[in-house]
């Protein structure tokens, strides 16, 4: 089993989930249904499939966890580009938080891709 408070992927999908509960609340009342409850929910899936997927023993399951949270935040990234062209958050804000979503799905893509292809021990 891996420690999932280590991975800095975790952290930071932990952190940009506050962010987008943050954020979120600034939404128009109608969305709390529609939008604001499908950020939320694609957004938690990160860090929880991070976790869960640090629980499993096998590596090809921890790597198919990993896959399901990058998937979601490469989701959050589309969700959240909608609520900017929507003008549901004032546009620097937007950007801000697509900005985190998007290093989130970077750092996600990096520890998929260092684990597929694990670099030669010297």
């Amino acid at each position: 089993m891996r420690d999932h408070k280590k991975l800095n992927a975790f952290k930071l999908a932990d952190t940009f989930v506050l962010n987008v509960y943050q954020t979120t609340n600034a939404f128009p009342k109608e969305e709390v249904f529609g939008l604001t409850s499908q950020i939320r929910r694609a957004a938690v899936s990160i860090p929880s499939n991070i976790v869960e997927g640090s629980a499993r023993f096998s590596e090809p399951e921890y790597l198919r966890f990993l896959e399901i949270a990058y998937g979601s935040a490469k989701e959050v990234e589309y969700q959240l580009s909608l609520a900017r062209r929507l003008e549901y958050l004032p546009h620097q804000k937007a950007i801000a938080i697509e900005t985190e979503a998007s290093g989130v799905a970077r750092i996600l893509n990096a520890l998929i891709t260092g684990i597929r292809n694990p670099k030669p021990k010297a």
